[in-house]
């Protein structure tokens, strides 16, 4: 679904390192909560995602009644 071939598969090493700098960025004691909020971000970009896979399949379901249905 998405192109993700300018950045490549990411290994354990690479996660561990990304990983590593973020707690030492924000912590020990924030991560918890970046964590968090990280998470109900997510959750929330994949609940809009598929309302709007949801509009997009119901427009085309009405668009195909309608060319069909005039004929």
């Amino acid at each position: 679904m998405y192109n993700l071939a300018l950045i490549g598969p990411l290994g354990w090493s690479e996660l561990l390192i990304i990983l590593f700098i973020i707690l030492i960025i924000f912590g020990p004691r924030k991560l918890p909560e970046v964590a968090d909020a990280l998470g109900k971000s997510i959750q929330k970009f994949k609940k809009a995602s598929r309302e709007v896979q949801d509009e997009i399949q119901l427009n085309g379901d009405e668009d195909k009644k309608n060319t069909g249905s005039g004929e």
